[in-house]
């Protein structure tokens, strides 16, 4: 169970949803608060200080993607996108603007919470955090040393880059832009044939079957994800 203290902050004008929500979360042992419109959700924002937003993009004031502009001026706080928009640049754009996930409508009560418990992992993780590990795999990014089965695993420096942005991400939708203009630069943000072959690469050293990817997860035409075996059901 999470720490009771631990606040959601629901963003949607489908009463419906929110109700849905509140039993959900609830039953899990979160709290919520609740707001219908864009307005509503800055207030609530500011007075309630969340630990996480589940925002629609749909809102009847203005849209959700105003309001997560708005938010990440002034707050870091995890924000998965709720929404009904499933189309790829819907969700390429709200993750560009610092959204931590993005959960298209209808959706399953696990993959919710699957995705709020990671990106609230994500929070709390601090720089010192810096060894992933899932069954027999284990990346220390302070060491810059991958083993697989307790063997060093040889990676290159851009295959090295590339999983060191998946690390420091894991459990969150990291767009092909995003990793293609840290590791590349600005200029190469669009040449995703560069990060295809070294995703390929990365699969071929790391996973246990690279045809049925366990711990880099494809999000298509988004981006990856890297997740735990543990945590991918």
């Amino acid at each position: 169970m999470p720490d009771p203290a631990v606040t959601i902050l629901v963003v949607d004008d489908d009463e419906q949803i929110r109700r849905f929500l509140r039993t959900s979360l609830g039953a899990h042992g979160y709290h919520m608060v609740e707001a219908a419109t864009a307005a509503d959700a800055e207030r609530r924002a500011r007075a309630n200080r969340p630990d996480l937003i589940l925002l629609d993009l749909g809102l009847p004031d203005r849209d959700g993607i105003d309001v997560l502009k708005d938010l990440r001026g002034w707050t870091k706080v995890p924000v998965i996108i709720l929404s009904a928009r499933g189309e790829e640049a819907s969700k390429v754009k709200a993750l560009d603007l610092g959204a931590d996930d993005y959960v298209t409508k209808p959706f399953g009560t696990g993959e919710l919470l699957a995705r709020l418990r990671a990106a609230l992992r994500h929070r709390d993780a601090s720089p010192a955090d810096s060894v992933w590990a899932s069954e027999d795999l284990r990346v220390d990014i302070a060491a810059r040393v991958t083993t697989k089965g307790g063997a060093p695993v040889k990676l290159s420096r851009r295959e090295w880059d590339v999983l060191r942005v998946l690390v420091l991400n894991a459990g969150r939708v990291v767009t092909h832009r995003q990793i293609l203009e840290t590791v590349w630069g600005p200029a190469q943000a669009d040449y995703t044939q560069y990060l295809w072959v070294y995703i390929g690469h990365l699969r071929d050293k790391l996973e246990p079957d690279p045809a049925q990817p366990r711990y880099i997860q494809t999000e298509p035409s988004v981006g990856y994800r890297l997740v735990r075996a543990e945590d991918a059901a």
